[in-house]
């Protein structure tokens, strides 16, 4: 699979989605009024012509009227998911449909994933973007490493820490040996980032602490008007419509394990509790562990919960959170999920490697694993958003605010 040189207009699953796509794109936008308040008031000015903008973030719905907002603003878009179960096959068609670059299909494999996202960063001419929007950081991941790599080859040569570092360091190998400055030419042209989720964010942080941060980055997610609502109110409902579309488990009653009890830790807990489940919350912040405890949760380790829990959600960001150990030592039947951005939260990949554990499929995003002794579990969508991968992610509105404080902060940059 040629990574520079194949400049195509787009790579989705289905064009002939592109009408349903549109219908769906029309129902959001009365339900986005953020954007088209600013499509409203930027149209005429067009703030954002010439600019190049790579976007690395689901390709939903929603995201298709941000697309076309920024479109509308005058900039030249090029589009990946950030997810690989979380794109929206009519949605990638109808913004295909239109003309714009988009390089998304549910259910990509890693090295489709990291070659869409590729594709997304190289704009005709071999040029870069001159702005990035992203969601987790991949984009920016793989500029900065591929910037790295053309100075000091050896970066791609060490052990990989696992199975998607690997692939990304095939990627840019394939990439550096088609066009050996491509990311020199690229960062030379970048003027900024906007950020759109915690995880992302951290990835910043870290770069910036040890003076790898090549461009100025906007922390979108931390914005009160991203965080405070996206992050708590969005989960609050598209959790519990994952998990439903998932496995249709009646909730009520039910015991549902919260690993995390930040922003969407919150959303998650409160939306468990509505539907009559008794919530246990994990956290190892003192402060947000005392607050979940006067809402009313218990507070435990995930080891206390393993005899009792019927449903466990991830939502902390950090790694291992939920171990093979810990899935040996669940009820029987015990569903386990995350809404975290990665999937390094959950052990799925450990579980993978069990010898005498049996994988059943039991549709799209539902896996169920049976122990030796002939207990099991489901674990949904591979241990990847369970709100994206088993359903459409958040509502429109509240993605509303997000995308109005991404399209200011390009607008800024």
């Amino acid at each position: 699979m040629t990574l520079v040189k194949e400049m195509t207009d787009h790579k989705i699953k289905d064009i002939s989605l592109s009408d349903f796509g549109r219908k769906e794109i029309e129902i959001a936008e009365k339900e986005m009024p953020g954007l088209l308040a600013i499509r409203k008031k930027y149209s005429a000015d067009k703030p954002l012509r010439g600019a190049r903008i790579t976007g690395s973030l689901h390709m939903t719905i929603q995201t298709a009227v941000l697309i076309e907002t920024l479109s509308e603003l005058g900039a030249d878009v090029r589009w990946a998911s950030c997810n690989i179960f979380s794109t929206q096959d009519h949605a990638a068609a109808a913004i295909a449909a239109r003309g714009i670059p988009v390089f998304a299909w549910k259910g990509e494999t890693l090295e489709e994933y990291w070659w869409c996202t590729a594709q997304a960063l190289t704009f005709p001419g071999g040029k870069g973007p001159n702005l990035i929007v992203d969601d987790g950081g991949d984009a920016t991941l793989l500029l900065h490493l591929g910037y790295k790599a053309e100075k000091d080859p050896s970066v791609l040569r060490r052990k990989p820490s696992g199975k998607e570092e690997g692939i990304v360091f095939e990627t840019l190998k394939k990439i550096q040996a088609e066009d050996p400055d491509k990311w020199h030419r690229a960062v030379s042209e970048l003027k900024g980032i906007s950020e759109e989720t915690t995880t992302g964010v951290h990835r910043l942080y870290q770069m910036l602490e040890n003076d790898e941060l090549l461009v100025p980055a906007i922390n979108v997610n931390d914005s009160v008007t991203k965080s405070k609502f996206d992050n708590l109110y969005g989960c609050r409902e598209s959790l519990a419509d994952g998990i439903k579309r998932a496995t249709d488990v009646m909730i009520a009653g039910k015991v549902v394990v919260v690993c995390g009890y930040g922003d969407v830790g919150k959303g998650c807990a409160r939306s468990m509790k509505a539907y009559g489940a008794r919530v246990i919350v994990t956290e190892i912040d003192p402060v947000c562990a005392l607050q979940s405890a006067m809402e009313g949760f218990e507070v435990k380790t995930v080891e206390d919960t393993l005899d009792e829990g019927n449903i466990f959600v991830t939502a902390t960001g950090n790694k291992d959170v939920i171990t093979v150990e810990h899935m040996i030592k669940m009820k029987d039947q015990a569903i386990v999920c995350n809404i975290g951005h990665f999937d390094h939260e959950i052990q799925v990949e450990g579980l993978n490697d069990l010898k005498n554990v049996k994988k059943i499929n039991i549709k799209p995003q539902v896996d169920k694993y049976v122990f030796p002794d002939g207990h099991a579990v489901f674990i949904l969508a591979e241990g990847r958003l369970v709100n994206l991968g088993c359903a459409t992610g958040h509502p429109s509105f509240v993605m509303s605010n997000s995308f109005s404080n991404q399209t200011l902060a390009q607008i800024d940059l």
